[in-house]
């Protein structure tokens, strides 16, 4: 059997400067954090506005798609839900046509607290895109490594 490697200082400066992951997981921290103070007089955070948006439908979906669509298992989308419901800004009925299935619905509340954070988020979000060169291509590079091509409900 052979013996794994040491990590060397070397790798640890290649991980550093070169990991696709570190890189995209310090960019949504410093992101998420930015969003987090902007959307604070709304009272919610990045992660609920995403969340709150993603149920911003005609129909109400189910937790499984909403799971999907934030790329969340489905336990960690019901710890995410539970605040926003205590504070009746969504409410999960069950499926009348599968009873086994969840549908998750804004309140007027809910839809109350998304119309107040829409506006911050548009400025924010535009602030962001003349910052970098060239945002759609970043969306679509992004999109391509997360397997994501669905464009709706997300925030």
């Amino acid at each position: 059997m052979h013996a794994p490697d040491k990590a060397a200082f070397e790798t640890t400066l290649l991980v550093r400067d070169t990991c696709l992951c570190l890189h995209a997981q310090r960019a949504a921290r410093a992101l998420a954090r930015r969003f987090d103070v902007a959307l604070k007089p709304a009272g919610i955070t990045s992660g609920q506005f995403s969340l709150l948006m993603s149920l911003n439908r005609p129909e109400p979906p189910n937790l499984g798609s909403v799971a999907a669509l934030l790329a969340m298992d489905r336990t960690t989308l019901t710890a995410n839900l539970k605040p926003l419901e205590r504070r009746r800004l969504v409410e999960t009925t069950t499926d009348p046509t599968d009873r086994r299935t969840r549908l998750l619905r804004l309140t007027p509340a809910g839809r109350a607290v998304l119309a107040e954070a829409v506006p911050i988020w548009r400025h924010l979000h535009a602030a962001i895109e003349t910052t970098l060169s060239d945002p759609d291509h970043l969306r679509s590079e992004l999109n391509l490594l997360s397997g994501s091509d669905s464009q709706d409900g997300a925030g």
